[in-house]
């Protein structure tokens, strides 16, 4: 019903008045007495039915670092930039609660709470802990940070959530059941789905949404949906969401943080300015005027924004002032609530509510303001938190492995520094640079102590079980942080005679893997032998320029001192590695003549022939020796020939000093044209074949270099660039992006995948929940990209995998184009303050950043694309992880085990499975997390119902006991789904069967996984039988 309440309760409002002028006149004629005198305000009031309750909930959306550091915010430093402290919203909020128990409030980042915990008193958190099991103090949303839902990958936001979640279920035996994403800037199908409904979420709440979109929600009153996310989970995985009318802060006039300027309500009859019925009125006109783009009669104020509660008593204050005085006046009821009682309330009217699939991608917040460009801001930093996840995942399995250690190095501090990078101010892109440079910091001091871990573990594998003292080995494993810069000490020693390098290769997936790596070496004529000390293909590559220059700079920019020793090669071979497992390979100096094969080089220039091709297996690539352009890809397999192109070109970033304001900055993407990048002078081909790959070098311009590499053994091409500093002299800054070019007729559209999981259907200048009225072309045709993106006609598909989180689209048809570097010279207004102009500085100089990334491009015939995006993705985010040591003569090899694999020699886990979490907990019970890789109907063959036998996932354990958990592991499934609210879903057709696994069966053991599914189990391992007496 339309809420205009002429009727509303309108004698109550004439009563109202009536009493208020009686004691103004009153007073005022003498004829009460005047008297100021304590007022207890009744705040204990609950739902009423048929008025509009208007669910007052207090919180404080507190950043986990943007302006200042997270520990900055914490503890109130730096105010210079802003005035905020959370360890005082905290101290204050507590308080205040204590006050009064009809008071409420919500927290949500606990990677703070966590902070102010640790410091609080026995009795200060016995106290606590009867706030949260009375409900005024409710934990919402529970992860370390409110993380971003575009730039990160899906296995870091089940991680940082399910930290979140341990930490409250083990100090509160608590299990929050909202989602709260009021800031990210759009949001994700796999939010509502996985970060949802799988974590046993009943409604999900958020303020950013498209503009446009919002408008047209008012107005059909549909701001409150029932979200699928999934198409393969469907209704089994959907979430009630609300999407706030506003911003997440109070309507205008009721903000109440101690310099804020709304006014108070006045009820002291001695005073000036009595003001009770004006504010009153205020109110119930928000309230109304809220209630008529709302369904039923629960509205909800978010009473708070940034950083506030730091005097919480200003705004409790006025909060109690307002629901006594409200209520009495009777026109509508306010209360005291959270997100769950308003939930609840909703669900309790059993209203329809309607469908929303897809996402909420791409968002503005204005004409020409499409916030799309952090979906590629600081590409190093983002590259580094991917590089990052992987390694964590594998060190957590090795440390399973090797057992935890409950003293000594773990993966703890790489789990924290993970977990904060992932916020919405963080990985995004769009944080100060003293605030990237403090999450790059955390995550480098966690990775120096998992590193440990990793040698420790892998040390102890290898270890004969005859041979004592494995301590020495530990010390003598060695990884290479900075191989991405060609800098790897172990592999650059010289190998005098009788001395090898050992190369210890360790796969983190599931099945097995065959694939070529590249180290460092520093002379040409070496030998490889694998573990059972066959010689085995090499090639050596010449180093080049671009790589010593980078080489040279960055190893001083980040250790202070340049590189000891000098480096001509990179030494490639084949290597052969189990699942969960690893392989040894060792490299010595040739004594005879076959060593390794040195590539052959070759220049386009002079020469006779006009094509290029390059490519000794499956895949060959044609190039034209005169312009140095791609032009053909073959692929004599599968019969795949398309003309295709690759090129660069940038748009220049607006300056927003024009007529219109908006400049591209860190947030926002708005071009102000684009322009080709040409090679600078003759284009030339630098060609390098040899038995294991050829490579193509191509120095672009002087800060665009790039190298495409064809494996033998793989379909794909792997293309290396290294760009920057981009050029900024001219006073205009720059967005770099990457076309690569068919003839397939698209028909405007593409598939982008959702932070690594599902991939969803873009239309170029379209929307499915409104008519797009365009403004930016360019900007809001853009989409994030965490895994890949890809294209597809009648007959052929195009796809590009990424190293990293990327923006990209389709903007012409048959053609991918994906943004790898920004640089600019504005800020966009939205907060930040600052430009994005990185630069890295060696002493006193600083040049802008250089990125290094890779981007790989496989053209199928249509439909078999699916098996090498999920596959090859998999490898790109868990790739080989390498660690390195010495041996005199055969010393090595007599006391160490050359390979190892955590699963039953005979068995490997289905292509379309990965484990996604192996971790051995503090309590020593095991977390193993389970993930189908298809969609339904992804794939012809792998789109199906797969199982995993966990005897032979887990071989020489004893398993006790599974026990299958909610996504965050803080409740078991079973529990979790008898819980969940039913909603219904108005206008909807029969939708198909969705399929789920069946429960574990205690004797068999065997894990079924439907499309899309990710399972969650803890396992109790039976100690005993493992071990022996």
């Amino acid at each position: 019903m339309e809420c205009t309440r002429g009727a509303l309760s309108s004698m109550a409002q004439v009563v109202f008045k009536i009493i208020f002028t009686i004691i103004i006149l009153g007073t005022i004629l003498g004829l009460l007495p005047v008297e100021s005198k304590y007022i207890e305000y009744n705040t204990s009031q609950g739902i009423v039915p048929g008025k509009i309750n208007v669910h007052l909930v207090p919180h404080s959306h507190d950043d986990v670092g943007w302006l200042k550091t997270v520990d900055q915010y914490y503890v109130g430093a730096n105010n210079s930039i802003r005035g905020a402290c959370v360890q005082n919203v905290l101290d204050s909020v507590i308080s205040a609660l204590l006050d009064d128990k009809n008071r409420r409030f919500i927290y949500v980042e606990m990677a703070f709470f966590q902070r102010w915990w640790r410091q609080q008193s026995e009795a200060r958190k016995i106290k606590v802990r009867q706030l949260v099991d009375s409900g005024q103090l409710e934990f919402i949303n529970g992860g370390f940070c409110m993380h971003d839902e575009a730039t990160p990958h899906y296995i870091d936001l089940v991680d940082q959530t399910t930290i979140g979640h341990q930490f409250i279920k083990e100090e509160f035996g608590q299990k929050p059941r909202v989602g709260w994403q009021i800031d990210p800037f759009g949001h994700s199908a796999v939010q509502a789905y996985l970060l949802g409904a799988e974590l046993g979420f009943d409604s999900l709440f958020f303020a950013r949404i498209d503009y446009q979109d919002r408008a047209k929600r008012k107005n059909e009153k549909t701001l409150e949906v029932v979200w699928q996310g999934s198409k393969s989970l469907g209704s089994s995985s959907q979430i009630f969401t609300g999407i706030f009318p506003r911003h997440y802060d109070p309507p205008d006039g009721f903000t109440f943080e101690i310099n804020d300027v709304s006014p108070p309500i006045q009820d002291d009859v001695l005073l000036f300015d009595y003001n009770v019925e004006e504010r009153i009125n205020d109110f119930v006109a928000a309230a109304v005027a809220q209630a008529n783009v709302t369904r039923t009669n629960h509205i909800m104020w978010l009473m708070g924004t940034d950083f506030r509660y730091q005097y919480a008593n200003s705004w409790f204050r006025q909060m109690d002032k307002f629901i006594h005085y409200v209520n009495l006046d009777g026109r509508v009821n306010a209360l005291y609530s959270t997100p769950s009682i308003y939930t609840n309330s909703k669900h309790a009217m059993n209203e329809s509510w309607p469908l929303k699939t897809g996402d909420f991608f791409p968002y503005a917040d204005r004409e020409n303001a499409y916030w799309t460009g952090y979906f590629t801001s600081r590409p190093a930093f983002k590259g580094y938190v991917r590089m990052m996840s992987g390694y964590y995942l594998a060190a957590r399995q090795l440390e399973f492995f090797k057992g935890r250690s409950r003293s000594g190095p773990n993966t703890d501090a790489l789990a924290d520094a993970l977990a904060i990078a992932q916020h919405h101010d963080a990985v995004s892109g769009t944080e100060r640079q003293h605030v990237a440079a403090d999450y790059a910091m955390r995550l480098s001091i966690g990775y120096a102590e998992a590193e440990k871990v990793v040698a420790s573990s892998l040390a102890i594998l290898a270890e004969s079980r005859s041979s004592t003292g494995h301590e020495d080995s530990v010390l003598k494993f060695q990884q290479c942080p900075l191989l991405n810069v060609s800098y790897c000490p172990p592999t650059e020693a010289a190998l005098p005679d009788g001395k090898s390098l050992v190369v210890v290769v360790y796969n983190p997936l599931g099945w097995k893997r065959e694939e070529a790596i590249r180290i460092p070496v520093s002379t040409g004529g070496l030998i490889v032998l694998d573990s059972a000390g066959r010689e085995i293909e090499s090639q050596i590559l010449p180093l080049t320029n671009s790589s010593l220059s980078i080489r040279y700079g960055h190893v001083k920019a980040y250790l202070g001192r340049s590189p000891a020793g000098t480096i001509k090669y990179w030494l490639a071979f084949s290597v052969s590695v189990p699942p969960l497992g690893f392989s040894t390979y060792f490299v010595s100096s040739a004594k005879r003549t076959g060593s390794s094969t040195i590539s052959k080089v070759y220049t386009s220039e002079g020469r006779i022939d006009s094509v290029v091709e390059v490519g000794q297996g499956n895949l060959k690539l044609v190039y034209n020796a005169n312009n140095g352009k791609l032009t053909r890809y073959i692929n004599t397999r599968s019969l795949v020939t398309a003309s295709a192109e690759q090129s660069y070109s940038y748009y220049s970033g607006y300056n927003g000093t024009d007529k219109d304001s908006q400049a591209s900055g860190a947030y926002i993407f708005r071009p102000n044209g684009t322009f080709p990048i040409k090679p600078e002078g003759q284009a030339s081909l630098t060609v390098m074949r040899g038995p294991l790959m050829d490579e193509v070098h191509q120095q672009l311009t002087p800060w665009i270099y790039q190298v495409t590499r064809v494996f033998k053994g793989k379909e794909h091409a792997e293309i290396e660039f290294n760009i920057g500093p981009i050029p900024v002299d001219d006073g205009v800054g720059k967005e770099i992006t990457t076309q690569i070019t068919t003839a397939m007729m698209t028909n405007k559209t593409f598939y982008t995948d959702s932070n690594g999981r599902d991939f969803i259907k873009r239309v170029r200048d379209y929307r499915e929940d409104w008519d797009l009225q365009v403004n930016q072309p360019v900007a809001g045709n853009y989409y994030p990209i965490n895994l890949g993106i890809y294209i597809t006609d009648e007959s052929r598909e195009l796809s590009v995998l990424v190293d990293r989180a990327v923006g990209g689209s389709s903007l012409v048809d048959g053609q991918i184009e994906l943004m790898l570097h920004r640089r600019l010279l504005h800020d966009d207004s939205r907060g930040v303050g600052e430009a994005l102009n990185e630069e890295v500085c060696v002493l006193d100089e600083c040049k802008g950043l250089v990125i290094q990334g890779k981007f790989y491009i496989r053209i199928d015939p249509l439909g078999d694309g699916a098996k090498w995006r999920r596959t090859f993705g998999q490898e790109i985010y868990s790739p080989l992880l390498l660690a390195f040591t010495e041996q005199d003569g055969n010393n090595w090899t007599n006391s160490h085990i050359s390979t190892f694999s955590g699963v039953d020699p005979s068995y490997s886990l289905p292509n379309n499975i990965a484990v996604i979490t192996l971790q051995e907990l503090e309590n020593g019970r095991v977390l193993l997390r389970l993930a189908h890789l298809y969609e339904t109907a992804e794939d012809k063959d792998y789109s199906e119902m797969t199982s995993v036998d966990l005897k032979k996932l887990f071989p020489t354990k004893k398993i006790h006991k599974v026990t299958e958990m909610s996504l965050s592991a803080n409740q078991g499934r079973a529990e979790m789904e008898a819980k969940r609210l039913v909603w219904k879903v108005g206008g909807t057709s029969e939708e198909t069967k969705v399929s789920r696994g069946g429960p574990v069966d205690p004797v068999k053991l065997v894990v079924e996984l439907a499309p899309m599914e990710i399972r969650t189990l803890l396992i109790d391992f039976d100690y005993l039988k493992m071990f022996g007496s």
